[in-house]
């Protein structure tokens, strides 16, 4: 029998957690996939659900589009709850980069500027971006070079922690730079614990080393 060739479906390729299943698939015929991948073929769709009965399994529509649908033979409840773990763990695993903001102005004193300076190296070795914003007053506007050499001399100033991310541009009366951090959030989270830890640790041990001394005082007296 001529026509197209039959296509292998997998559960990777085809998104199917909001699929119809079983009763719900209203159509006369189904290209039938078997719970292993293999195909069986075009069947009615009273064949398809008798088959998913006797197997104690599921019929799923996993290519609504196709001529006829494509529908697979699964443990569906299996398959959602397998979905909902590896979502979840997902979730678990991403870590959200925080934008920080800093604000100069372009003439900013000495002081000011090593503040600021600190405030974004420590956003960025917490992994965290930063949008540094010049903002421009009156006749201030009419010298932008002066907030573009800010701007570079403080990306110089972090360039072992931070890198620029969006080069400086003009934006109204402000000029607008981001800096990314070099160090992963997660990876700066993970080092941020291990110096509590070692911290903790040290505290500890003081605390042990001390203890002797204190109780062979009165001993000695």
């Amino acid at each position: 029998m001529g026509g197209t060739p039959e296509r292998q479906y997998s559960d990777k390729e085809l998104d199917i957690s909001e699929a119809r299943i079983n009763d719900r698939i209203r159509v006369p015929q189904v290209r039938l996939v078997g719970p292993n991948g293999e195909q069986v073929g075009i069947v009615k769709i009273e064949e398809a659900l008798r088959l998913a009965g006797d197997l104690d399994l599921d019929l799923v529509e996993v290519a609504p589009m196709a001529n006829p649908p494509v529908c697979k033979l699964m443990d569906y409840g299996k398959f959602k709850y397998e979905a909902d773990i590896k979502a979840r763990e997902s979730r678990k695993n991403q870590v959200n980069t925080v934008i920080k903001e800093i604000k100069l102005r372009p003439k900013i004193d000495p002081h000011d500027y090593g503040t600021k300076k600190g405030h974004v190296e420590r956003f960025l070795n917490a992994g965290d971006k930063v949008k540094v914003t010049i903002m421009f007053r009156g006749r201030e506007q009419s010298r932008p070079e002066l907030g573009f050499r800010l701007l570079q001399r403080l990306a110089e100033d972090v360039a072992e922690i931070g890198f620029v991310e969006s080069a400086p541009k003009q934006d109204g009366r402000n000029m607008i730079m981001v800096l990314g951090p070099t160090k992963k959030k997660a990876d700066a989270k993970a080092q941020q614990r291990r110096k509590r830890d070692e911290a903790a640790a040290g505290s500890a041990r003081e605390t042990t080393e001390q203890a002797p001394t204190e109780q062979a005082a009165p001993a000695g007296s």
